[in-house]
């Protein structure tokens, strides 16, 4: 049986094919964690996987990665190992000539690259290759990525379940956040996302509490929780996928607004504005309807409230390798939801110097609706066991 990431090349290949573009080169990105397994920062090194529309796939890679690469599942993988004292392009080369793209007298190439890929590679690739068309790989994997597979989607309900019991351990603590400063309360969750299972944050942690919470990217500070204070919980941890070879990691990502003690004026109304605003965008969603339809969806609930200047940014982004890729739920985005995309849906509204409030859960688009991977309790009230 091949593995995911047999499958997933294959699929790329077919791909390349069907857009009559000859190669995809990839460096380190979560494109090529995607292809193979294999996760590492970009470096000034030569590290590159090429795949061509037919044939076996290469990786060019220092010696130093030899043994990691070999043990990839990708068993087709052709391995073009070089040392510091090497030059690189050599490998490049020999790589480029096995698939007789490049060569003297051959059909001018289209050569597709990472969209984040070095400027210093593409222009040896230019240098190589100078009357290749270029374009970017996101046209052939971005349609393959948005559409999660069953191993990307039990990873990414893991990481909701680990933010979901974080979540509900931080509620029941009621009265015992008061006094907490929010940078402190942001190092305890990240250490209970870790202790329930998480690798590391997804991001960096957001606490905010009272007029903080109108910032929705507040930077969690020294503020301390007082009674009364709404507060914007956002966290997630990483999990790595279940493979047996090769790895890849998917974030938590959930977002609860809480008040411990009485809240102040206008904020009831503000957060059920807000929990039937997100509940509008999830009932919204199915295959066929638009991403742009969703943010309408709870956009419009906001709006009837006279809240709408005070949702200041889209409803939602996509989740999977990346906290934030395709498909984005924002106004004008024509694209049709699929089944298996998954995605954050995050309405907010935020008043200036008073407080914000923000829910958001993570979703699956099915068959025929919506799976949240986030159960927790969306309600303000703390103390709950």
């Amino acid at each position: 049986m091949k593995s995911p990431f047999e499958r997933r090349i294959a699929a790329c290949q077919r791909r390349l094919a069907d857009g009559n573009a000859d190669l995809l080169v990839c460096f380190p990105s979560p494109n090529l964690t995607y292809l193979t397994g294999f996760e590492e920062s970009p470096s000034e090194r030569h590290l590159l996987l090429f795949v061509p529309k037919q044939g076996d796939p290469a990786l060019v890679a220092p010696t130093m990665y030899e043994d990691q690469l070999a043990a990839l599942p990708v068993p087709s993988l052709q391995l073009h190992p070089w040392n510091d004292a090497d030059d690189p392009i050599e490998a490049v080369e020999s790589v480029l000539e096995e698939y007789s793209i490049g060569r003297p007298n051959s059909e001018s190439a289209t050569v597709l690259v990472d969209d984040r890929l070095w400027a210093t590679f593409t222009q040896d690739l230019r240098e190589l290759l100078p009357d290749a068309d270029f374009g970017l790989a996101s046209t052939v994997l971005e349609p393959l990525r948005v559409r999660k597979d069953d191993v990307e989607l039990e990873a990414l309900r893991r990481a909701g379940a680990v933010a979901d019991r974080v979540s509900l351990a931080i509620r029941e603590r009621g009265d015992g956040l008061i006094g907490k400063t929010e940078s402190e309360l942001a190092t305890e969750i990240e250490r209970s996302l870790a202790a329930e299972g998480g690798e590391e944050p997804a991001f960096e942690t957001i606490v905010a509490a009272g007029p903080n919470g109108a910032r929705p990217h507040h930077h969690s500070g020294s503020r301390a929780i007082t009674a009364g204070d709404p507060i914007v919980l956002d966290f997630g941890a990483f999990v790595p996928a279940a493979l047996e070879s090769g790895t890849g990691q998917y974030p938590g990502d959930q977002t609860r607004t809480i008040v411990v003690g009485e809240p102040p004026a206008e904020y009831e109304r503000v957060h059920e504005t807000v929990m039937e605003a997100q509940q509008a965008a999830v009932d919204a969603v199915e295959p066929g309807v638009t991403a742009g339809s969703i943010d309408r969806a709870a956009r419009s609930v906001i709006e009837e409230a006279g809240y709408g200047d005070a949702f200041v940014h889209r409803t939602g982004h996509g989740v999977g390798l990346e906290v934030h890729e395709p498909p984005y739920i924002v106004a004008g985005n024509d694209r049709e939801l699929e089944p298996g995309m998954v995605f954050s849906v995050e309405p907010g509204i935020y008043l200036e110097g008073e407080f914000g409030v923000r829910i958001e859960d993570l979703v699956v688009v099915t068959e025929n609706g919506a799976e949240r991977l986030n159960e927790t309790p969306r309600g303000w009230e703390t103390g709950i066991e």
